[in-house]
């Protein structure tokens, strides 16, 4: 039986020992060496999820996991009306730790995990089991994580392409679910912005190597942009070429688009392409001119379902300011759908 109680102990124990281990100077305790060598094989069997993204996802979660934060998340609900559930949980692999939201929400609502990991990340959530076990030996009971086929589950959570959710969709449609197609986000550019703020919209573009659902992959700007102050901006972000993998991508999505005469921006390590699609390929972002910007916003509403996050300086329409997508609070559910309110009112059948 899953104790709330102690599983919110838990997770803020887990907290404060990555705050320690992200700090500049981690506190040599016995995990200390434990996580640097998960975080090494991790690298080494997926070459995206490089040291310093992964201490970036680490460093995330230990903001998130402090007492007052999840405090104030957990406040508004009343789990005493959670019946136990044994959720699956099959979770994607683009950017480190990129289901351990699902994770912890389904544990800290009182709920079991059956974790189906994805083969491109099969490192560090483990690593974080065992930390979790470890302060609170009675999670043991309420966490599998399998490569079996998924049986004996109330409710599932997951997260793949357009394509593999057709597959949850047939596979899973009888039981309660949430399922997870692509997402992609955008900024908006007005011409106004200052040099830190695209800067600041380069770590947005940049981090994880845009593999992330809220890694800014398209801009909508307004005709007769100046994009000499965009990359002018970004320049800071140029030694991501020196990736062998980045550049690699790089390299081949400019030959394709060179082919097929496509005209293209670009600075050498960053290429612009107009086009309507919102996904676009590793080392490049696509833009789309608007002719007002209601207009725009009435655009960005008819494609919510394609959207993740919204990027621009209008804090009226509850746009996430420059540099923000990848620090998401607790309360910023994937796709806009409350994984905790699911969880509570979920009837298992």
């Amino acid at each position: 039986m899953n104790d709330l109680r102690k599983t919110f102990i838990a997770f803020v124990k887990l907290g404060n020992f990555l705050r320690e281990y992200c700090d500049i100077k981690p506190v040599n305790n016995k995990w200390t060496q434990t996580f640097t060598d998960a975080i090494r094989i991790a690298e080494h069997h997926n070459g995206w999820f490089t040291e310093d993204n992964i201490l970036f996802a680490l460093n995330g979660w230990a903001q998130l996991l402090s007492e007052n934060k999840l405090l104030n998340w957990l406040e508004p609900y009343d789990f005493r009306k959670n019946k136990q559930k044994s959720v699956a949980i099959i979770m994607a692999g683009n950017i480190p730790l990129v289901g351990f939201h699902d994770f912890l929400s389904v544990l800290i609502s009182g709920n079991s995990v059956i974790a189906k990991l994805s083969s491109n990340d099969k490192i560090l959530l483990p690593l974080l089991v065992k930390f979790l076990v470890d302060v609170e030996p009675t999670l043991k009971d309420c966490i599998t994580i399998t490569e079996e086929k998924l049986e004996n589950f109330d409710a599932v959570i997951a997260t793949g392409s357009n394509n593999t959710a057709r597959y949850f969709e047939h596979y899973f449609g009888k039981k309660p679910h949430i399922i997870r197609k692509n997402r992609n986000s955008v900024a908006i550019l007005t011409g106004s912005e200052s040099s830190e703020e695209l800067t600041a919209l380069g770590a947005d573009i940049f981090r994880y190597y845009g593999l992330g659902c809220r890694s800014v992959s398209k801009l909508f700007i307004p005709k007769g942009y100046d994009f000499d102050q965009f990359f002018k901006a970004i320049y800071e972000f140029n030694a991501i070429i020196n990736k062998a993998k980045y550049a690699n991508n790089y390299d081949y999505n400019k030959a394709v688009y060179l082919m097929s005469e496509f005209k293209i921006l670009e600075n050498g390590f960053l290429m612009l392409k107009e086009d309507n699609s919102y996904a676009s390929p590793i080392a490049s972002v696509f833009f789309e001119f608007y002719e007002t910007y209601d207009s725009l916003l009435k655009k960005i509403n008819e494609d919510q379902d394609k959207i993740q996050c919204v990027v621009s300086n209008d804090r009226q329409s509850n746009h996430i300011p420059f540099g923000k997508t990848q620090s998401p609070e607790l309360e910023d559910y994937a796709d806009g759908i409350n994984t905790i309110d699911f969880l509570i009112k979920t009837v298992t059948i």
